[in-house]
């Protein structure tokens, strides 16, 4: 297996970010039209936030039975920033992946912010990434 790979060799670089204005229904509508799990929030190109469907799926839980219209109004009565992970722990582009696969393993995270030297958004690490990682490995 290689050694000292940085995290910037499997993270993902296009990624959607989102400002703290945002509207719930609308983060929602990408994470669904991108199929993805986790979206950094920003403010001026700064990470200050995340927010993963599961976040979103846990203020409609139990509503099943209602329309895409009513859920974007439930999902629209709270504002992002009461949603979101605030001040979430990220990495650097130069982070080892061990040291990813570390952090993912302790602190039960599913994705983390990848930023630059003045602290600017470059993009996602997910365990999706970490295992695809490990499985080219074989």
């Amino acid at each position: 297996m290689k050694q000292r790979v940085p995290v910037s060799q499997i993270m993902t670089k296009a990624l959607i970010a989102v400002p703290t204005n945002k509207k719930l229904s609308e983060v929602n509508k990408l994470l669904v039209e991108y199929n993805i799990r986790h979206i950094p929030v920003i403010e001026a190109e700064t990470v200050v936030g995340i927010i993963s469907s599961n976040d979103i799926l846990k203020i409609g839980y139990g509503a099943t039975d209602l329309d895409q219209g009513a859920l974007d109004a439930i999902y629209d009565s709270y504002k992002l920033v009461d949603v979101m992970t605030k001040n979430p722990l990220v990495v650097t582009d130069e982070t080892n992946i061990k040291d990813v696969a570390e952090l993912f393993s302790k602190q039960q995270f599913h994705s983390l912010p990848v930023v630059g030297k003045d602290n600017d958004l470059l993009g996602i690490v997910t365990t999706t990434d970490m295992i695809n990682y490990l499985i080219a490995q074989y």
